[in-house]
């Protein structure tokens, strides 16, 4: 499941399982950031981490969001961390680590309004996107489009403003702690992979 948390101006999505929320409630109240967490999931726990290691760090989203996930790849069981992270102005996305798809769509101006839709029921129209450039993150193609390309695992992805897009891997390209689809709960066995679970 993608699960959100708006704070300010900024949205979060993630799509994964990590582990040991213990030892990152500790990392959190180390980081005075403990009181950023309301609920019991780790999407919010990630969350919080960017969030205090970006402000430990005088604001840099970038370099908070790879302190925070480079913490969290050293030390806890991780089964997929696929995220996607918007500001007002910015956007960052990582598939993290091989588990999960995540694609990118870079579009130019001037191409087709944007319609596609998921295996999974998500469908996107946009008539406004045939006249202005877009990029689009998706945990799978949308569409036949021959643009989208599967971000390696590891791959942290950062959108300007100005939709510059720049790459880096700054992660190994396995957490310390991998962790298998058999080593989860049913409910987040299920919840990774709907499709496999009984009906």
């Amino acid at each position: 499941d993608w699960s959100s948390d708006v704070c300010s101006s900024d949205l979060f999505a993630h799509n994964g399982v990590v582990q040991g929320l213990g030892e990152l409630d500790r990392r959190l109240a180390e980081l005075g950031a403990a009181g950023l967490v309301g609920g019991e999931t780790d999407s919010e726990r990630i969350f919080a981490l960017i969030t205090a290691e970006t402000r430990r760090l005088g604001g840099d989203v970038t370099a908070g969001l790879t302190g925070a996930i480079g913490w969290i790849s050293a030390r806890l069981p991780v089964y997929a961390l696929n995220l996607v992270l918007i500001t007002a102005t910015d956007l960052w996305a990582l598939r993290y680590p091989a588990t999960h798809e995540l694609y990118v769509l870079d579009r130019p101006a001037g191409g087709q309004p944007l319609d596609a839709a998921s295996s999974h029921r998500i469908h996107a129209q946009s008539p406004d996107l045939a006249r202005q450039p877009s990029v689009v993150i998706a945990s799978e193609r949308m569409d036949d489009d021959t643009g989208w390309r599967l971000l390696a695992p590891g791959e942290l992805l950062h959108v300007s403003s100005a939709l510059q897009i720049d790459s880096t891997a700054p992660f190994p390209a396995e957490p310390a702690h991998l962790l298998q689809v058999s080593d989860l709960d049913p409910a987040a066995a299920s919840s990774q992979h709907p499709q496999a679970a009984p009906s």
